[in-house]
């Protein structure tokens, strides 16, 4: 029994792959899904989306969106979905160090721009290996 993955952005079609499971950074926190699994939405955030086939773990930093279970097809509909190739490293390390710095002095009003900023550099590093 194999779940199948599609993973789009409102500008393309990132991933369709038969996988064995799906990890998603769901709004409340990180969803494991396996075959079988009961029908489910979900609102997603900005983090790393992990899947396995049968060549092993894959990698997308995905930010925003939404999610849906159903008979075994798990949609990601996602404002951003970037694989490892596409991510440069090391302008998201200097977009990571430039929102912690800016976290530093930032008002109320600015904050969850400047932290979302951040958290989409920290997925981005991650699924680049960095």
């Amino acid at each position: 029994m194999a779940l199948k993955l599609v993973v789009v952005t409102p500008e393309r079609k990132v991933v369709e792959a038969e996988t064995e499971t799906v990890e998603v950074p769901g709004e409340l926190g990180y969803l494991g899904i396996l075959p079988g699994h009961a029908p489910l939405i979900s609102l997603l955030k900005t983090g790393v989306l992990r899947y396995r086939d049968s060549r092993g773990e894959k990698t997308l930093a995905i930010s925003g969106g939404f999610m849906e279970v159903s008979n075994d097809v798990v949609s990601v509909l996602a404002d951003l979905a970037e694989e490892p190739s596409s991510i440069d490293a090391s302008k998201a390390e200097r977009d990571r160090a430039r929102a912690e710095e800016e976290m530093k002095t930032a008002s109320r009003e600015t904050l969850d721009e400047i932290r979302t900023r951040l958290e989409l550099a920290q997925a981005r590093l991650a699924v680049a290996g960095k």
